[in-house]
């Protein structure tokens, strides 16, 4: 098992708890996270881009000019594609850029982004944090008490309105519970910041 600091809010250490090594201590699978970071960004994605085709453009419902005898090559339509403001051929219609991803392979991905996160000692471990109203700079003191000065997720396994509230207009940080916790926020901030309920609400599911 993995043993880590367990601070509080003062930044001061508390105790110590162990980390399931099934969940946190794993050799980080670098295809599996490349995979679940590609499918989160790509669910991102609107898709409704759209050009019109040749059945959808004004006009051109008349021949041009005849058949034969002009002399010039043969058109059915102004807006077919080789018009000026005829149609676009294979232009982008709108559809969904969402594909899908076995559960094991984004539990894999999930459990090798925190196992990153252990190595690269980016993960500080709470046993809670409680703000009695909602300040902003009440927070900026935790995270400045936690060394938490860059971009930062703070993963609580019940998300306290005060902290959301008090984190909100902080530049980089970001507040969201446990079964919200995926790869992308936690490869795109540089502390990941963990209370000790997330860190057993975690485990409990990939473990």
């Amino acid at each position: 098992m993995l043993k880590v600091a367990v601070y509080n809010q003062e930044g001061k250490q508390v105790k110590d708890t162990e980390l399931n090594e099934l969940v946190f201590g794993i050799e980080p699978n670098n295809q599996a996270i490349f995979d679940m970071v590609l499918l989160q960004r790509a669910s991102w994605r609107q898709g409704t881009h759209k050009v019109k085709n040749r059945t959808e453009v004004r006009g051109g419902g008349r021949k041009p000019w005849r058949q034969k005898g002009t002399g010039r090559a043969r058109q059915g339509s102004i807006r077919a594609p080789q018009w000026r403001g005829g149609g676009v051929v294979f232009g982008p219609t709108p559809r969904s850029y969402t594909f899908k991803l076995n559960r094991k392979v984004r539990q894999l991905a999930l459990k090798s982004a925190l196992s990153q996160k252990v190595i690269d000692n980016e993960m500080t471990v709470l046993d809670t944090i409680t703000l009695n109203a909602p300040k902003t700079k009440d927070m900026i003191k935790v995270l400045e008490n936690l060394e938490a000065n860059r971009k930062t997720l703070i993963v609580m396994d019940e998300v306290n309105e005060n902290v959301t509230l008090s984190a909100r207009n902080i530049p980089g940080v970001k507040v969201i519970d446990s079964k919200g916790l995926n790869v992308y926020d936690i490869l795109d901030c540089t502390k990941l910041v963990i209370t000790e309920g997330a860190i057993k609400a975690v485990e409990e599911v990939l473990a």
